[in-house]
């Protein structure tokens, strides 16, 4: 039912694309995220938290919105939109025709983060499901720890005289580092990408920490020893001297492997991601009772293979997501 195409993931009888990476006529959309969120086709459905992403980082689209389990006809094919649990609005796609259903997942996270709402297994006949970090090695420790190590060191940084940089992605990620820096009672200063989100979701009525966006000219001091969040994309700028002497941290799933903070030339790592690690993974995959399955995106070979010797039929799907930290 559906089809991989030059275009993206195509459902034929529907008439609508999945996360296209063309512009197509009709979109469903899982997410925000730019990879999986593109400018240039006609109509986009997604989940109704994130409609305001949308336009604020497509303009003015025309988007239609559907509730978690709210099914909608399209030319005989039942859609749904299901939680993920990757970012908010985040959503799997369920797609039913003539008994046959398949579902979506999008990028996701199967242990709540307090902030995205929990993933929701959807049985299904075909998974389609991303592999981002399909490999044995990347198991998360519990939020809360990474959530105090991060606080720890924002401290220690600020009693040797260091401003702390923490880098996150502005969707998803950087929500997640500001309330965990919130119950430090101390004024978050955020990146202009990051700040236009946060005010976003604020305004849509989430009720998240405001953060304070850096000024243009700051004072000499006013801004030493702050905590500020930025995306990826600052690291080594000469936007970080506004801070004074810095300590930059990477929050990434990537962080699991020992080296990486040093090869990114940073002070510190911290593993933190919005996808699902190696045995969240095999436990979505699991849980939606598919006999077939398709892996996109990450470690598309290692995890296929695992499901394979698990008696799953599996195999590697080409597209054009993108990893954790590309913007």
């Amino acid at each position: 039912m559906l089809t991989f195409t030059p275009s993206g993931i195509y459902c034929p009888p529907g008439g609508f694309y999945i996360d296209p990476w063309k512009p197509v006529e009709k979109a469903v959309i899982t997410h925000a995220h730019s990879d999986h969120a593109r400018w240039g086709s006609n109509h986009y459905l997604c989940h109704p938290d994130t409609a305001p992403l949308l336009h604020l980082r497509l303009g003015p689209v025309d988007v239609q919105s559907l509730d978690w389990g709210e099914q909608l006809d399209i030319n005989g094919v039942r859609v749904s939109l299901h939680p993920a649990g990757h970012i908010i609005g985040s959503s799997q796609v369920r797609v039913e025709h003539k008994g046959e259903v398949w579902v979506v997942s999008g990028d996701y996270k199967v242990v709540p983060d307090g902030i995205s709402g929990p993933f929701e297994p959807v049985s299904c006949h075909h998974f389609i499901t991303e592999s981002t970090f399909g490999l044995p090695i990347y198991q998360w420790e519990d939020q809360e720890i990474i959530y105090q190590q991060i606080r720890q060191w924002v401290l220690d940084n600020q009693a040797a005289g260091y401003s702390s940089v923490l880098l996150a992605y502005s969707l998803g990620k950087a929500q997640r580092v500001i309330s965990c820096l919130a119950p430090l009672q101390q004024p978050i200063y955020a990146h202009g990408a990051i700040a236009n989100v946060q005010e976003t979701l604020i305004q849509a009525g989430w009720n998240l920490t405001p953060v304070a966006r850096v000024p243009v000219e700051p004072n000499r001091n006013q801004l030493k020893g702050s905590i500020v969040v930025a995306p990826p994309s600052a690291d080594g700028s000469s936007w970080l001297k506004k801070f004074g002497p810095v300590k930059v941290a990477v929050c990434s799933g990537w962080m699991q492997v020992r080296g990486n903070a040093r090869r990114r030339n940073v002070d510190a790592g911290f593993v933190l991601s919005d996808h699902a690690d190696w045995n969240g993974l095999k436990t979505a995959v699991k849980a939606t009772g598919a006999s077939a399955v398709y892996v996109t995106h990450g470690f598309q070979a290692a995890f296929s293979r695992y499901l394979t010797e698990q008696g799953i039929e599996a195999q590697e799907i080409q597209t054009d997501y993108g990893t954790e930290e590309q913007e």
